[in-house]
C-alpha cells in the first residue's frame, strides 16, 4: 500500500501508527522493530507496517503528517492575536500548542520528539519540513524581540528556551499517562513561560562574554525544527 504521509491514515494504519509513536516513544527508533509495532498493535500479520509505510523513515513522516497539521494551525491562530512587541505573547503562541499536547492521553508525541533529539541520526534524517516555516518565523521574530542580546548567545538561548520546553512538556506528558499528580495545567504553562523570558532577557554577564572571545563550535539547528 505504502501511503504517503499526507493520505489520512486508514483504522488499521492509525493504530500502527499510534502503536509505533509510542514505542519508539519508550525505545527510539533504533529500538524499536517493524515487527515489533505490528505485535504490540494486534496485528497477524508481521509485515503490516511495510504494507500501510513501507519503512521506518516513511513510518515517521506519517507520525509528523498526523500529528503537525493541528498544532500548526492552533498555532497560527494564535499569532494571530499577538500584539507587537510582545515576547511573552510570542513565546505563548508558539509553545502553547506544543505543551497542550503533554494534557493528551491518546499519544506520546513529545516524549517521541524527545527521543529524536537523542540521536545524532534521527535529527538528520527525520527532521519535518513542515514546522521549518513556523520555527523560522518564529526565531527571526524573537530575535527582533531581543536586541539588547547579541548573537550568538541570542541564538543560542532561543533554541535552549525551545529545548527546555519540549523536555518539560514531555516529563509532565508521561505524568499525566502515569496518572501521577500534576500542577495545574495554567500555572505549568504560565510558570514555564516566565521563566523562558526571564531566561531570554537575561543580561549577558560578564564571564559568558569572555567565552565568547573564544573559538566555538557550530550553533544548534536540527533539533528546534521539530517544535
Amino acid at each position: 500500500m505504502n501511503a504517503s504521509p499526507s493520505t489520512p491514515p486508514t483504522a488499521t494504519a492509525l493504530q500502527l501508527l499510534r502503536t509505533a509513536e509510542r514505542l519508539f516513544a519508550e525505545h527510539g527508533l533504533a529500538g524499536v522493530s517493524l515487527r515489533q509495532i505490528a505485535t504490540e498493535a494486534g496485528s497477524g500479520n508481521n509485515s503490516a507496517v511495510h504494507y500501510h509505510f513501507g519503512s521506518k523513515e516513511r513510518l515517521v513522516e506519517a507520525i509528523f503528517a498526523y500529528r503537525l497539521p493541528q498544532l500548526l494551525q492552533r498555532r497560527e491562530l494564535l499569532e494571530v492575536r499577538l500584539h507587537p512587541g510582545d515576547l511573552r505573547a510570542r513565546l505563548e503562541a508558539h509553545l502553547l500548542p506544543v505543551l497542550e499536547l503533554a494534557e493528551s492521553r491518546d499519544g506520546s508525541y513529545l516524549s517521541f520528539l524527545e527521543q529524536l533529539e537523542r540521536s545524532q541520526t534521527s535529527r538528520s534524517l527525520l527532521t519535518p519540513l513542515e514546522a521549518e516555516q513556523s520555527q523560522a518565523e518564529f526565531v527571526a521574530d524573537v530575535q527582533a524581540l531581543l536586541p539588547e542580546v547579541e548573537d550568538p548567545v541570542r541564538t543560542m538561548r532561543i533554541h535552549q528556551v525551545q529545548m527546555l520546553s519540549l523536555h518539560a512538556a514531555a516529563e509532565r506528558e508521561r505524568a499525566v499517562a502515569g496518572d501521577l499528580d500534576v500542577i495545574p495545567f495554567g500555572l505549568f504553562v504560565s510558570t514555564l513561560i516566565d521563566a523562558c523570558v526571564g531566561y531570554l532577557t537575561a543580561t549577558v554577564s560578564e564571564g559568558t562574554k569572555r567565552f565568547l572571545t573564544r573559538p566555538l563550535g557550530a550553533p544548534p539547528t536540527q533539533v528546534v525544527r521539530l517544535l
